[in-house]
């Protein structure tokens, strides 16, 4: 069964940071692709951030130069690190794998 558990979520002031987890099982994790979307109060699922199993990278044009995404393979985790935080950014954040997410983490971004 696939598994996606995201954490890390929280409250942060603007210009904070967060890390966020996201734990995988129940499928080849390293040579697969990797995804972290948002879902934005109002909108609909918004692409963050992208990492190959060969650790190339891709980023939103919001996110770049704000973020990192990274992976361990070893322990089937993929992590999103987000600086620089603003209140646009609040949302429920979710990684994904081929069309599958897990239940998602909160991030809100306010004074």
């Amino acid at each position: 069964e696939v598994q996606l558990v995201e954490s890390g979520g929280g409250l942060v002031q603007p210009g904070g940071s967060l890390r966020l987890s996201c734990a995988a099982s129940g499928f080849t994790f390293s040579s697969t692709y990797m995804t972290w979307v948002r879902q934005v109060p109002g909108k609909g699922l918004e692409w963050v951030s992208g990492i190959y199993g060969d650790g190339r990278t891709s980023y939103a044009d919001s996110m770049k130069g704000r973020s990192t995404i990274s992976r361990d393979n070893a322990k089937n985790t993929v992590y999103l690190q987000m600086n620089s935080l603003k209140p646009e950014d609040t949302g429920v954040y979710y990684c994904m794998n081929k069309g599958r997410r897990g239940q998602g983490t909160q991030v809100t971004v306010s004074s």
